[in-house]
Formats: structure tokens, sequence, C-alpha cells
């Protein structure tokens, strides 16, 4: 659960996973939305697939990547843990 907090206190990865609630998208298509840098989007997408935030898959000639909801769901939950009453 700690790399989903790491991952998730990025602002830059929060607007990427926004971006990536619309639909899959190639790399290509993720960087149209950001002025930063191929190897600064590379880092961030990295951090999200290795905290499972992100998934990608090769289509031909192009990855592309998605949300993984069920670990977001997960970290909901212990969140939510944290603030309920015993």
């Amino acid at each position: 659960m700690d790399k989903v907090y790491k991952a998730l206190s990025d602002k830059n990865r929060r607007e990427i996973l926004e971006v990536l609630k619309k639909k899959d998208m190639a790399v290509n298509e993720i960087a149209q939305n950001f002025s930063f840098s191929g190897a600064t989007l590379s880092h961030h997408l990295t951090v999200l697939k290795n905290a499972r935030l992100v998934v990608s898959q090769r289509q031909g000639q192009n990855i592309l990547y998605s949300l993984n909801t069920s670990v977001f769901e997960e970290a909901l939950k212990k969140i939510i843990n944290l603030f309920q009453k015993s």
C-alpha cells in the first residue's frame, strides 16, 4: 500500500490518472495532455505501474495504459477503515 500512497502523492501522477479515466491510451496520447518530457512521463508511468494503479498491454506497435480500479478500491477501503470508529 505504501507504493500506492507514494504514487498518489505526486500531482502529475494524479493528473495522469485523471486523463486515463477517459479511456485507455497509448503514451503518445497521454503525452498530448502534458508539457513535461517523454522521460518524465515514462518515469511517472513506471511509478504508477509499480503501484499497480495502472496496467499496460501491447497492442500492435503501441502499449496501451489503463486504470486498475481494483487497487483504488483496496486503497479506499483501507483509508475508510482508518477513520471508522471501532
